[in-house]
């Protein structure tokens, strides 16, 4: 690795491997899996289920030792100096990892001792943590009274209790519901505006979208698993399966006929028909333009439009072309809010 890496870079892995089992049940975790995260930024790691996002992880993390390839976090080597990355880093697993029957402030005062802090010092660093996270007014009760949100933002504020410079976030909002996902996220957004680098790996496209800088994604094709197949921006992804999408949608299916005339004419080309939906789309060079005109020829054709818009890709669609597999969305559980 180059030596301005260890600055430029918080985490960088080069041609990592893993395999698991031995002879006829061997099988590649990891393929020659590549990661460049730039310090102070959050990093998507995007793969199907059984691409080795885990293990990466466990990796970086030093919980798990590679069978080839290198990695630094920090700029300090995963392999050779695992004690100085474990002072660098936090995890924030899937699951709440808080004690239920102690109040917000205990919790973080225990997880402040339990890392050595003093007395005094884990008081004090509990209180900043609260306070950060907007926990303050719950902070002497007890969480199993904490709404689902509260207790991920317990959670993340947990994992600080050293301030670590690179925080591994795994599935940080599964079973959250829209406003709480909301609270969490916005927590993200605060770790990585104050310096610390996130690593976090979702099966939520949309979390992604909102909340990365750069996205990786991992392939877990047949002879290819666990390794890097794409790492761009994640409007950069978007660009890769086309630019901006004219989207018709007319209430009837006898309309369809006019409506793709009208977007044939100003795409340009042969627009899709999708006869269920009742949609016609097409790929446009100029949004605005391709609306407006779109628009107008559709009302001089009084054609009756249920929906019209201009649309960019989704990270679902991208997930979708790069991998070959849909993403697998989590399903949102019921939350009850905290008085």
């Amino acid at each position: 690795m180059h030596p301005t890496d260890s600055t430029r870079y918080a985490v960088r892995a080069e041609g990592l491997r893993k395999r698991y089992g031995k002879g006829k049940s061997e099988k590649p975790a990891l393929s020659g899996f590549d990661l460049a995260v730039p310090a102070g930024t959050v990093h998507g790691l995007l793969g199907p289920n059984g691409a080795g996002k885990t293990t990466a992880v466990r990796i970086l993390g030093t919980l798990l030792r590679a069978d080839g390839g290198h990695a630094r976090v920090g700029g300090h080597d995963v392999a050779t100096e695992p004690r100085l990355v474990r002072r660098l880093v936090g995890f924030t697993g899937q699951y709440a990892a808080v004690d239920e029957i102690l109040s917000g402030r205990q919790n973080l005062e225990m997880f402040g001792r339990l890392f050595h802090l003093g007395r005094a010092t884990a008081r004090r660093r509990a209180q900043e943590l609260l306070e950060q996270f907007r926990l303050t007014e719950a902070a002497d009760k007890v969480v199993s009274g904490y709404s689902g949100g509260m207790r991920r933002r317990l959670d993340l504020a947990a994992s600080l209790i050293l301030a670590p410079r690179v925080l591994f976030l795994d599935e940080p909002t599964t079973g959250l519901d829209p406003r709480a996902r909301n609270e969490v996220w916005d927590a993200v957004r605060d770790l990585a505006a104050a310096g610390t680098t996130v690593l976090l790996t979702t099966q939520y496209l949309d979390e992604a979208d909102q909340l990365a800088d750069r996205i990786t994604v991992i392939s877990a094709a047949p002879g290819e698993g666990g390794r890097t197949i794409a790492d761009d921006t994640p409007e950069a992804l978007k660009n890769l399966i086309g630019g901006d999408q004219i989207e018709v949608v007319v209430a009837g299916p006898r309309q369809l006929a006019a409506a793709a005339r009208a977007v044939a004419r100003v795409s340009g080309g042969r627009p899709h028909r999708d006869t269920e939906a009742l949609r016609i789309s097409a790929p446009v060079a100029d949004r605005v333009e391709a609306l407006t005109e779109v628009a107008r020829v559709l009302r001089d054709e009084a054609v009756d439009v249920v929906d019209l818009g201009v649309r960019r890709p989704t990270l679902d669609e991208v997930f979708l072309r790069l991998t070959g597999v849909p993403t697998e969305q989590p399903e949102a559980s019921q939350e009850v809010s905290a008085a």
